[in-house]
């Protein structure tokens, strides 16, 4: 576990203290903001922004742009979850910084969802000249901008170490295509049971709603409600492939490592598995340190030394399942 419980809770306490600091803000500018008031290089503004930040993809069709934006901030949801939990580091910057990005989409997103703009409020310059409108989620989602990117920087070797990472990213090419396979097909199958119902109920409300021909009412609103759902699908199948993935190849390299290991034993060689930071099945180096101490008890494999166990450089497996080498008795994570 590399968060402890206390700081999974500030982690997460980010996202919702983000998005209620952003509802209460947007609450107090709907009920007294009146015209254009300028507090020095600061001013304020009531303005309706049907796109994204900073009025982004404010010209695209309303169905369009609503139900994209507003599937995609869910989405967003998905994705913060997924590498929040395969992050191999401990990095509360990034992990904070993550939290504020998602908590400032959603202020917008749930704007978008309930009455189809977002409120903004926020001015920077002078009468003459300013910054478009922007609100507080956008100002805190540029403070998690800044510190994602600082943290990748400071942390890039944690996130990415030379000495910690196989170079092999398919260690069993046919397990883990299999693992991506199966959760492409399933997340296919979900997109399929959530497009099919979306689209049969939005196509018989129309036909309920519209009183005489139909057709080119469909034709405005389910053409672009097809051509989101697709995009939207292919991302989500695009995504849950690369997280099959990593998660496969965190489990079939310890597995491949383990065989080595085992078959360097049954040949008489002393070796030691080290497994990487993030892998599965950890346990699997107690079991193998059983299994060395045991097979050194039979007189099968030799490495004492005066005494004492040496392990050297020719003695771990130097592969793209093996990290070595290791001193004996340091931690392997």
């Amino acid at each position: 576990m590399l968060l402890r419980k206390r700081e999974w809770l500030f982690v997460i306490a980010a996202v919702f203290i983000t998005w209620a600091l952003d509802a209460s803000t947007k609450q107090w500018a709907l009920n007294f903001i009146q015209g254009v008031k300028f507090y020095g290089p600061f001013g304020l503004v009531l303005h309706r922004n049907p796109g994204a930040m900073l009025g982004m993809f404010s010209d695209l069709p309303p169905i369009l742009r609503i139900v994209s934006l507003s599937t995609g901030g869910a989405f967003l949801v998905f994705a913060y979850t997924t590498i929040q939990y395969l992050l191999p580091m401990k990095s509360l910057m990034l992990r904070v910084g993550m939290s504020l990005l998602l908590g400032g989409i959603l202020g917008n997103v749930t704007d978008r969802i309930l009455w189809g703009s977002v409120v903004d409020f926020l001015l920077i310059g002078s009468r003459k000249f300013s910054t478009p409108a922007f609100n507080v989620a956008d100002a805190i989602q540029w403070v998690g901008y800044i510190m994602v990117v600082y943290a990748l920087i400071r942390d890039g070797q944690q996130l990415w170490p030379t000495e910690n990472t196989r170079k092999k990213i398919w260690i069993n090419p046919k397990f883990q295509l299999k693992y991506c396979f199966i959760l492409m097909v399933i997340g296919f199958g979900f997109s399929i049971i959530a497009g099919v119902f979306s689209y049969t109920y939005l196509q018989v409300m129309i036909d309920e709603l519209v009183i005489g021909s139909t057709t080119l009412v469909e034709r405005k609103f389910l053409t672009p409600f097809i051509f989101t759902f697709f995009s939207l699908c292919g991302g989500f199948i695009l995504f849950l492939f690369l997280i099959g993935r990593v998660l496969s190849h965190r489990t079939a390299g310890p597995l491949y490592a383990f065989e080595l290991f085992l078959d360097s034993l049954l040949r008489g060689e002393d070796k030691v598995l080290r497994l990487r930071t993030g892998d599965e099945f950890h346990h699997l180096q107690e079991i193998a340190e059983r299994m060395r101490n045991h097979f050194i008890e039979q007189g099968t494999i030799s490495p004492e030394i005066e005494g004492e166990i040496m392990v050297t450089e020719d003695q771990v497996i130097e592969s793209d399942t093996f990290v070595g080498p290791v001193a004996p008795g340091s931690d392997p994570l």
